[in-house]
């Protein structure tokens, strides 16, 4: 039994130190792309916080609803579903409210809630589109955040003229997108 034991340990060390290479790799992997963020540390800090307190105090009030708060460079999109105009209005309002939001755009619509088979294919979409930015090698994916609604893809992200125009020919390209919404602010 101990002889079985001591074979199963040994074979599984492979296994295991992939595990560890891939967490390594992952952790460098992640300072990478903080490092290629254009955003400043601390903005890339406050936009966790900005996701943190406007998707809690959103879910307090409307449990009903299902809102994607997505920040980026203190800005935030607003996506999902609310039961009525006035709803959208003060989730609006609400996440204006936070410290340190510079502006929010709300592209909630006024409607039931979407069935999870279509957050899944925005999932998908989402996936797909982002691969297609590396494939594509015209631009550094980092910095287009990719953000999909009911097959709507919104592109974010601090960019130059000619990344925007490239990241929208591919995601307006991509099959199973049916509209590209640019939420981008320009570098020069």
């Amino acid at each position: 039994m101990r002889l079985l034991i001591t074979i199963l340990l040994l074979a599984s060390l492979p296994v295991f130190y992939g595990c560890v290479a891939a967490v390594v790799g992952g952790a460098a992997a992640g300072g990478y792309l903080v490092g290629e963020d254009r955003r400043a540390t601390a903005v890339q800090a406050d936009d966790k916080t900005i996701d943190f307190r406007v998707s809690n105090r959103i879910s307090e009030k409307y449990k009903d609803a299902h809102v994607n708060a997505t920040p980026y460079n203190r800005l935030v999109l607003l996506t999902g579903e609310v039961p009525s105009e006035e709803a959208k209005a003060d989730i609006e309002k609400i996440t204006r409210e936070v410290a340190d939001v510079r502006g929010v755009y709300n592209e909630l619509a006024v409607g039931p809630v979407k069935p999870i088979t279509s957050r899944t294919n925005d999932t998908y979409l989402t996936s797909l589109v982002k691969t297609r930015f590396l494939d594509a090698q015209r631009f550094n994916p980092v910095h287009v955040k990719v953000v999909t609604e009911d097959g709507t893809v919104y592109l974010m992200g601090v960019v130059k003229r000619a990344e925007a125009d490239a990241a929208t020919e591919v995601a307006r390209t991509t099959r199973g997108v049916r509209r590209v919404v640019r939420v981008f602010e320009y570098q020069d």
